[in-house]
């Protein structure tokens, strides 16, 4: 296989976590919204930790992305 083609698919298959981060911050703050609807006067307790979870996900996109770019241009 040549070796710029096994990069590009090894980069690819990197970039298939993005896919579980989507979503993930997708849960994060479908799971804010609710619990703010639920109880209005938690919503800065409940706002912290939704920020949290999503810098916590957002963490693991961006290892991703950095292993991608990674496997490409080494």
């Amino acid at each position: 296989m040549d070796p710029v083609a096994a990069k590009a698919l090894g980069a690819g298959i990197a970039m298939i976590a993005l896919a579980g981060v989507g979503l993930g911050i997708g849960q994060v703050f479908a799971s804010l919204v609710a619990s703010v609807a639920r109880n209005p006067s938690a919503r800065q307790q409940v706002f912290s930790i939704g920020l949290l979870g999503f810098a916590l996900t957002e963490a693991t996109g961006l290892f991703a992305l950095v292993m991608a770019i990674i496997i490409l241009f080494t």
